[in-house]
């Protein structure tokens, strides 16, 4: 996924609580569902850049390599300039782009 072209702020805001709330009718399960689709979009973004990385990676490596790789700090640069795992998911959230299931009490 291209979090890049997603339109969501890269600063925090203060938010209103009661956005969160008429979907789920819950503040607190809001903040779980927002919470765990964070963690998803983490560690995809994790996993994206260890793969990029691992081509990079070589078995011996010297002093001039580490410092002169253009290649892994312009990809690190990108992945600095992404907004946080957690603003994307408020934003999914908001705009009703996460599917969850409340499991039935008994």
């Amino acid at each position: 996924m291209d979090y890049k072209k997603l339109k969501t702020d890269n600063n925090t805001v203060t938010r209103d609580l009661r956005k969160f709330d008429p979907k789920t009718e819950n503040i607190y399960q809001s903040v779980v569902i927002i919470a765990k689709r964070a963690n998803q979009i983490g560690l995809e973004m994790k996993e994206e850049l260890n793969n990029k990385l691992s081509e990079f990676a070589t078995s011996t490596d010297n002093l001039e390599e580490v410092f002169e790789n253009r290649e892994q700090i312009e990809i690190a640069r990108y992945y600095e300039q992404l907004p946080k795992p957690s603003l994307i998911a408020i934003s999914e959230y908001l705009e009703d782009k996460i599917y969850y299931r409340v499991p039935e009490s008994e």
